[in-house]
């Protein structure tokens, strides 16, 4: 997918002035690589992204080297950069770390929570509860709702790591919604955790917290099985016919 693909058209508005366009430029990548429009493993071509953005390259080589840095992007095998692509090892370690975060996230929200971060959590319950059976739209809200948990924590180191390592899950492929039977599940358990948040229940909310990302790191292993063998069965049907018997074959 190229990013001329992606965006229907370049926006002016907005543009800043060239002393800000390598943030600028950084912001739009990040965003796209966010919100799934350039995908894990596609390349990403400096002077693709100048075009798309109507900048010169150089705030966008700029851009892409924070990105890089940032584990964002990565060197491609053949050379330039693509976006990260992470196997199962990655995922376990990063769903790792992020339970134990989110415990403890979960557990100072039920210590600290004031009553209007309360009401919030609660709120969002409900607007999740109507949202139609889209897996994009739900993990929209789903990141919106951990973020209240996490402010809710009044921890700004707990909350800064935490930001960071969410930043990684545009990486990790299609959202853990996709998996069957995953929006009432994690609605369910989103509930039990706000329960605790207001039952004044640290432990309790810890423990919610942590089987809740549990169930989606079980959830993100089938959505990438299933995606590594949808990949397998399209590169089984582009496969090119054998060469007749009897055809020479070709000279080196």
């Amino acid at each position: 997918m190229k990013l001329d693909d992606v965006f229907s058209e370049a926006e002016d508005d907005g543009r800043p002035g060239a002393p800000g366009r390598s943030h600028w430029a950084y912001e739009r990548l990040h965003e796209a690589i966010r919100e799934g429009a350039l995908e894990p493993g596609q390349r990403v071509m400096e002077t693709d992204v100048a075009a798309w953005l109507r900048i010169s390259r150089t705030p966008v080589r700029e851009a892409m080297r924070r990105l890089l840095a940032e584990g964002l992007l990565e060197h491609a095998a053949n050379g330039g950069l693509a976006v990260a692509l992470y196997d199962l090892r990655a995922i376990s370690e990063f769903y790792a770390t992020r339970e134990r975060l989110e415990g403890a996230a979960a557990a100072l929200a039920a210590e600290h929570a004031d009553p209007t971060e309360q009401r919030i959590l609660s709120a969002m319950l409900d607007a999740m509860r109507a949202l139609p059976a889209n897996p994009r739209a739900h993990a929209r809200e789903n990141q919106a709702f951990h973020e209240q948990i996490y402010r809710a924590a009044h921890n700004r180191f707990l909350l800064k790591s935490l930001r960071a390592l969410l930043n990684f899950v545009p990486l990790l492929g299609r959202t853990t919604y996709h998996d069957d039977n995953r929006i009432e599940e994690a609605q369910a358990e989103h509930a039990e955790i706000v329960e605790a948040v207001l039952a004044r229940d640290p432990q309790r909310a810890e423990h919610a917290a942590r089987q809740h990302i549990r169930h989606a790191y079980n959830s993100r292993v089938r959505v990438v099985t299933e995606d590594v063998r949808n990949a397998a069965r399209r590169r089984s049907l582009h496969k090119p016919s054998p060469a007749p018997l009897g055809a020479s074959a070709p000279r080196g």
